[in-house]
């Protein structure tokens, strides 16, 4: 992990943590949630779920009121790196630019 990931990790961990809903979600689930985020996957099938909504139950069991805050048309990895602002790793290349909920990087080459 370079120094810009180690950052970006200790910020979404950070992030998450401060949202946790217990022990657990604090020190278990942040960590990891942070690590699988700088994946270069969705995140939610990085994390072994099988759909969005799946995930998003997750997060809101375990950082309820951070998914209370996050827009309903915005996915969880961006709404995550857009809390900290920073562009998740898995942006430079995703080939999915264009349809991206309110994507930073397709509004920055317009």
């Amino acid at each position: 992990m370079n120094l810009e990931h180690t950052k970006m990790y200790e910020d979404i961990k950070n992030l998450l943590a401060f949202y946790g809903a217990d022990e657990n979600a604090k020190y278990v689930l942040a960590p990891h949630v942070a690590l699988i985020s700088l994946g270069m996957n969705h995140m939610y099938e990085d994390l072994g779920f099988k759909s969005r909504t799946e995930m998003g139950k997750f997060m809101m069991n375990n950082f309820p009121e951070l998914a209370k805050q996050k827009p309903k048309d915005k996915l969880w990895k961006k709404y995550l790196y857009e809390c900290i602002d920073s562009i998740a790793p898995a942006c430079a290349t995703c080939d999915d630019q264009e349809t991206c909920f309110r994507c930073i990087l397709s509004e920055a080459s317009a």
